[in-house]
């Protein structure tokens, strides 16, 4: 369930988280449809066949629709790491990065909106300065540490700050010169982070 914050209203029945899925079921297919211009509440709720009011419960705009759904990607993604993550030899944190990246790839592919919205990176979504890679930097710290056998402290998270807003770039990259995602500049990619963590994890 996406965080509070972009939230009016959280659900408590079942009957009403199930229709907030279904109203950011239908925002991610709509943003890779038609982008986040044409993304309408109104547009949402007639995708998601629910009364426009029940889109105005849990949201007062589009922008807000959108946070949520970045949100719901962030937490979609930890239980995707954490799952890979517990079938790893702890401490194996090439193993580990391999994971991060490659989960990130599989969702960046398949997941619906995700292309256009990830973390909250790609549009006008909440405050520039809320700062996505920041969020996902300190989750990433927060899962690897214990499986690093390292506390999550400032300087891990300053690490995996460093890691993420690089790999973004060149992630970037990538998707601009292959839809799929350019195969070669992908390994870079993975080359780039080994590199740079070898001196920070061994």
């Amino acid at each position: 369930m996406p965080a509070s914050t972009s939230l009016r209203r959280a659900p408590v029945q079942r009957r009403s988280a199930e229709r907030l899925t279904r109203i950011l079921d239908a925002c991610a297919e709509l943003l890779d449809e038609g982008g986040y211009d044409e993304l309408s509440t109104r547009s949402v709720a007639s995708r998601a066949d629910v009364p426009i009011g029940s889109v105005y419960r849990f949201f007062g705009n589009k922008r807000a629709m959108v946070a949520a759904l970045a949100e719901r990607n962030l937490e979609r993604y930890a239980e995707r790491v954490t799952r890979r993550l517990d079938v790893l030899p702890a401490g194996d944190w090439r193993a580990a990065t391999d994971v991060v990246l490659d989960e990130y790839l599989a969702m960046k592919r398949t997941a619906p909106g995700f292309s256009l919205v990830d973390f909250g990176t790609q549009i006008p979504v909440g405050d520039p300065e809320a700062g996505p890679n920041h969020r996902l930097a300190d989750l990433l710290a927060d899962l690897l540490a214990p499986h690093l056998g390292r506390a999550a402290d400032d300087a891990l998270r300053r690490t995996f700050l460093v890691a993420v807003e690089a790999a973004d770039a060149v992630i970037r990259l990538a998707f601009r010169l292959d839809p799929a995602g350019d195969a070669d500049v992908i390994e870079q990619t993975r080359v780039l982070l080994r590199g740079y963590l070898a001196g920070l994890l061994d």
